[in-house]
């Protein structure tokens, strides 16, 4: 058992991960039943899991991927011209910038919204150009973004919205799922998200052409077997991936419904944490809370934030942070785009700030107790 290097015995004698995918026999099954086919890559059980991928968040249209990362970049592919400009969050992955770096475009970053750490539509307006070609709004931990005056932004610029939902499976936006909303929408299904297929994606749309182009730009630009009509990489994914998702989408309502539960606890039993400040959730959303991510008030704590986390490890409570450094800050967009630390402050003190929390499926009640015990007791050793 680890001993706390300043303060005695840990809250939790075992180790409680900040991430726990959730496998079980049928997802097993499932991926043995394809081995045995020999039907191992892009194929029937892909057509299906896009099927229902597509019915469950209401968009006409799901083109499967091997990644997030490979969704977020053929989305720009598909849209964005050489030296045309995405208006990005500063705060999120690099991923949702790097994508459009990759496909000829230019990032713009604009900083977010001090409480939902989405981005800020008054920020967006300000920095539209005649060279602005979409707008990419990400949903934050499973935090929908405020859609509305970003569409209406959309519509009024003859803008294309692209969703980065990446962390988002399960999200409602004034009742309908993030994915039902126009344009584009990038799902991931990396083993930290609601649900996994290992590594794989997943790209959402209701424009029957834009689909088109997302299934030629995942396998060479094929048109039909050998025929290139444009280019394209090898985004597809397999049928062993999209086994395991089919299973995972059956267990999805769960996966949320735990979430949710989890994320309820944690708030109510860390009121009154003045050093914590726990998610802000608009009424017109429903997050999935891929994430919990508290923001700590440093004005009532004597630590950093990483010194915040080294306790709460010594309590055998994983914590992570996402994320901690703005995308303006990145040495390589530092370098691209000539960007410089103050054009983005609420980003840079959120990098500060945030600390993700364990809220996965997995977690028992007293799991909980644990977490929100040792938070407390870190809280109130590093009080001011």
């Amino acid at each position: 058992m680890v001993e706390s290097r300043d303060y005695g015995r840990p809250i939790s004698e075992i180790s409680i991960p900040i991430s726990q995918p959730i496998i079980g026999d049928e997802e097993i099954r499932a991926v043995v039943e394809v081995l045995k086919s020999g039907m191992l890559r892009q194929g029937p059980k892909t057509a299906l899991f896009e099927s229902m991928f597509s019915r469950l968040v209401g968009a006409e249209y799901a083109c499967a991927t091997n990644s997030g990362t490979a969704s977020l970049h053929m989305a720009y592919m598909a849209t964005i011209d050489k030296g045309d400009e995405a208006i990005v969050p500063d705060f999120t992955f690099f991923a949702t910038a790097s994508t459009i770096v990759l496909s000829g475009g230019v990032p713009v970053f604009v900083d977010v919204d001090p409480r939902t750490f989405n981005i800020d539509p008054e920020e967006v307006k300000e920095r539209i150009t005649n060279r602005t070609k979409a707008i990419v709004p990400v949903h934050l931990y499973g935090n929908s973004a405020d859609l509305k005056p970003i569409l209406d932004i959309a519509e009024d610029k003859d803008l294309i919205v692209i969703s980065d939902a990446a962390q988002a499976l399960g999200t409602k936006y004034n009742g309908k799922d993030v994915g039902s909303y126009p344009d584009i929408v990038c799902y991931s299904f990396y083993p930290t998200k609601n649900i996994t297929t290992c590594e794989g994606g997943m790209i959402t749309t209701g424009d029957r052409e834009l689909n088109e182009k997302f299934k030629a730009l995942r396998d060479h630009g094929q048109s039909s077997r050998y025929l290139h009509t444009s280019l394209g990489l090898n985004y597809r994914m397999t049928d062993l991936h999209a086994a395991l998702g089919i299973e995972q989408l059956k267990k999805l309502e769960w996966f949320l419904e735990k979430r949710r539960s989890n994320a309820d606890y944690l708030t109510e039993n860390l009121k009154g944490t003045e050093a914590v400040e726990t998610p802000y959730v608009k009424e017109n959303v429903t997050h999935s809370f891929n994430q919990y991510t508290i923001k700590l008030n440093q004005e009532k704590l004597s630590c950093s934030r990483d010194e915040f986390a080294e306790a709460l490890n010594a309590e055998n409570i994983g914590s992570a942070v996402h994320y901690p450094k703005p995308l303006h800050l990145q040495p390589i967009f530092m370098k691209l785009l000539h960007t410089r630390e103050g054009t983005c402050p609420v980003s840079e003190e959120l990098s500060r700030r945030v600390l993700s929390i364990p809220v996965h499926p997995s977690l028992t009640e007293s799991d909980l107790q644990s977490i929100c015990e040792a938070i407390k007791k870190v809280a109130e050793h590093y009080s001011r």
